[in-house]
């Protein structure tokens, strides 16, 4: 998990700057699961944002990201959310709604722990006073070394609208990005950058999706 540098700023506290954090959670290697963390990339390699602004790869990290959602004065998320709707159709769930909608339809384990660390921050009144999910339905999931699938992958751009527009809002100065980022900037691993990880990644018919077929015959072969 890495974050961008940022002032320090006081949650609800006595210091008048107050912390926006930008999440994306979820697993790159897993196909459209990983559509929270490419958002988060995306928004850092195309804009800059004033100083109480932190960008975080949150990836499956559960409840290590619970100071972060604490010392949040507003919270931006990005995950690949199973609504039940068509792959790539967005939707928005907002404030008390988010901790409950994240727990109504568990896509993958990564969620169960970050509805955890949501209704820890509240159990413990360290609770944004904002809160804004914007999720996406997958296409597919069960790809490991896969990468967004291309309706998935556009439905990032208006994501990424939703995400700028409600960063706008709350005072975080988004600006199209004036220089070059540094690999020790980035919030995502480098090596695991989009354009890289796609380019870099064998073929599929030279990668295994599914598991080592040494020790997971196909079916019908026995044990």
């Amino acid at each position: 998990m890495n974050t961008t540098p940022s002032a320090t700023a006081c949650h609800q506290g006595g210091d008048s700057i107050e912390t926006i954090v930008v999440l994306g959670i979820g697993n790159v290697l897993w196909a459209d699961e990983g559509f929270g963390v490419r958002c988060v990339e995306a928004l850092q390699q195309r804009y800059e944002f004033a100083p109480h602004v932190q960008l975080i790869d949150g990836g499956t990290q559960g409840l290590y990201l619970i100071q972060h959602v604490q010392a949040a004065s507003k919270l931006l998320i990005f995950d690949a959310i199973d609504y039940g709707l068509a792959p790539g159709t967005l939707k928005r769930v907002e404030n008390d709604d988010v901790p409950r909608f994240m727990g109504a339809k568990k896509m993958s384990l990564h969620q169960t722990g970050f509805q955890e660390v949501l209704m820890l921050a509240l159990l413990t009144e360290q609770y944004p006073s904002q809160v804004l999910l914007v999720g996406c339905q997958p296409e597919e999931l069960e790809d490991y070394g896969g990468s967004l699938r291309p309706v998935v992958r556009a439905a990032m751009e208006h994501a990424l609208a939703q995400g700028v527009d409600a960063l706008a809002r709350w005072g975080a100065a988004p600006v199209q990005r004036s220089r070059p980022l540094t690999d020790c900037e980035s919030v995502t691993f480098s090596e695991l950058d989009l354009a890289r990880y796609e380019s870099q990644r064998p073929p599929e018919e030279l990668a295994c999706r599914v598991g080592d077929e040494r020790f997971f015959p196909p079916a019908g072969d026995g044990a």
